[in-house]
């Protein structure tokens, strides 16, 4: 009797060990900067992904697994963002980890991803080299994806905009002197060549800086018609302040960036009209992103029921979807298994920005094509639509060009 006994604990025990060790959640990395000037776009994606993995939980998570979100503060330093890497592989053993706000912070760390074979998804940062870190055939596999719009992108729309649809022909181009300010300030000028302009004053910054007078004078003696900006939010107030000190005001195009809540709020009616190409701008035009928008406020309750940067938010919302698909035609967590599946997605996914519909392929880690971004305003402290065409057809899925047609930008709406 006393043998049947310790059999049936002894039973029970490996039943409860073997449901424990099914029921072992799912790691996921989310590195990005939560304190400093970058946090708009860090926070704001933080809280799209933990959204989204709130939801796929609720729903009984992936693989009968729950998902749990791996949050470290990479404070937008790269040194910082190599110490993250390193621990979130090695010590919490993630599958995969969603972020990367800084080109730079994602160029120093996201190798150390590609070496261990774990897919990381760029959600936010923009610089055009990303994904191409890792290229064949020095690296016959790239664990490196993106679903945001690259610089090369971003660039030309942002040039098109100040030379076609506005007919600017003296620009002067302001960017900080990161990794991000100074990639997107090449693939300005690359834009501006191929269209014959020069620009007129090319200047440079700090992050921090907080008197933008000397290049602003540059600008304006150079007979500047248009600012091209290529930086982040506060420091892109500073060059909105700077102009109205100076009593000099001329339009600002520039990167996504600018629909960052610190440049709306430091920059006040300095920064009104600015333009910028958004993925998503925060309207609630589809159920899908009716339901995204409301679970965010009813959740996280921004100030203003404003959404600081909705564009890092609905990308952050955007990656875990992506990821719990592969994990889901993976059958398993395995990092190999998972860059297989992302690179040949068997089932739609329909997201806030567009619906993925075979997003990747094993040479082609770029979700976003020329055609589904649209320009923003910033208008009564926020961003609305730039034009009306596009917010009209607001509701219109923009997905996915055909890789013939990749290269090929959308004809611009008339103004």
């Amino acid at each position: 009797m006393q043998r049947r006994t310790h059999l049936t604990i002894l039973a029970s025990l490996m039943l409860t060990t073997g449901l424990a060790f099914a029921a072992d959640p799912i790691k996921v990395g989310v590195t990005g900067p939560y304190t400093g000037g970058s946090s708009s776009m860090g926070v704001s994606m933080r809280d799209g992904v933990k959204l989204a993995i709130n939801e796929i939980n609720k729903a009984g998570g992936v693989l009968g697994r729950q998902l749990q979100a791996v949050e470290r503060d990479d404070e937008a330093k790269n040194e910082r963002g190599v110490q993250i890497a390193q621990e979130l592989i090695n010590k919490e053993k993630v599958v995969a980890t969603l972020g990367f706000i800084n080109t730079g912070v994602a160029l120093a760390s996201q190798r150390f991803y590609q070496e261990a074979k774990i897919p990381v998804f760029n959600n936010v940062a923009t610089g055009s080299i990303v994904t191409q870190q890792f290229k064949a055939p020095e690296f016959p596999d790239n664990y490196i994806f993106r679903n945001a719009a690259h610089d090369s992108i971003q660039a030309p729309m942002i040039v098109e905009e100040a030379i076609a649809r506005r007919n600017f022909k003296k620009v002067a181009i302001l960017a900080d002197s990161t990794n991000y300010g100074q990639l997107g300030r090449e693939d300005l000028e690359k834009a501006l060549t191929a269209k014959g302009v020069k620009p007129v004053a090319v200047e440079k910054f700090n992050i921090k800086d907080v008197d933008m007078t000397p290049q602003l004078l540059k600008a304006k003696e150079a007979g500047a018609e248009v600012i091209l900006t290529y930086a982040i939010g506060p420091e892109l107030a500073q060059i909105a302040n700077g102009m109205t000190k100076l009593g000099w005001k001329v339009p600002m195009v520039g990167s996504w960036t600018l629909s960052m809540a610190n440049f709306i709020d430091n920059a006040g009616p300095g920064g009104e009209g600015a333009r910028m190409p958004q993925t998503f701008i925060q309207e609630a035009n589809t159920v899908k992103r009716k339901a995204f928008i409301d679970g965010y406020l009813k959740t996280f309750k921004p100030k203003n029921n404003r959404i600081d940067s909705p564009v890092s938010a609905a990308q952050g919302y955007d990656s875990v979807y992506l990821l719990a698909a592969a994990i889901k035609q993976a059958g398993t967590t395995d990092g190999v298994k998972v860059r297989e599946a992302l690179e040949n997605l068997q089932t739609k996914v329909e997201g806030v920005v567009t619906t993925y519909d075979k997003p990747f392929t094993h040479d082609d880690h770029e979700a976003i094509t020329a055609n589904i971004p649209v320009f923003g305003e910033v208008k009564g402290s926020k961003v609305v639509y730039a034009y009306e065409e596009d917010s009209k057809k607001g509701s219109d899925i923009r997905t996915k060009a055909a890789k013939k047609d990749a290269a090929a930008a959308k004809q611009p709406a008339k103004k």
